[in-house]
């Protein structure tokens, strides 16, 4: 069974920096696209990055693009988002999501490709 788990999350201020973990169990990962969406209130869940776990190849969101970087390390299994300038709007709860069957190329974006996610890490940005 596939396990997410995300950490790193916290309070800080606007234009600091946070990076976020998410480790992953229960699979090699070697067919996957793993991702980060966050929600913040009220608002529905948003793709933020996602990378195809063999080729390597990122999406990411407008909003965060040339601010936030996902990154993989495949021998600790473990995803990563690196979130710098961070701004109030960023605020939102982080998930950690894994979807099977992508091959070495795609990436996906809408939340409902996604197979498994961890619980959530809340991230809050103060002004």
């Amino acid at each position: 069974q596939v396990q997410l788990v995300e950490s790193g999350g916290g309070l800080v201020q606007a234009g600091d920096s946070l990076r976020l973990s998410c480790s992953a169990s229960g699979s090699t990962f070697n067919n996957y696209v793993m991702a980060w969406f966050r929600q913040a209130p009220g608002k529905d869940r948003e793709i933020v990055a996602s990378i195809n776990w063999i080729g390597g190849t990122t999406f990411y969101a407008h909003s965060v693009k040339g601010r936030f970087t996902i990154s993989r390390d495949r021998v600790k299994n473990t995803l990563y988002l690196q979130m710098s300038s961070l701004k109030v709007e960023d605020t939102a709860v982080y998930y950690c999501a894994a979807a099977r069957g992508a091959g070495p190329v795609r990436n996906l974006y809408q939340s409902d490709e996604y197979h498994y996610w961890g619980q959530g890490t809340q991230v809050t940005v103060s002004s």
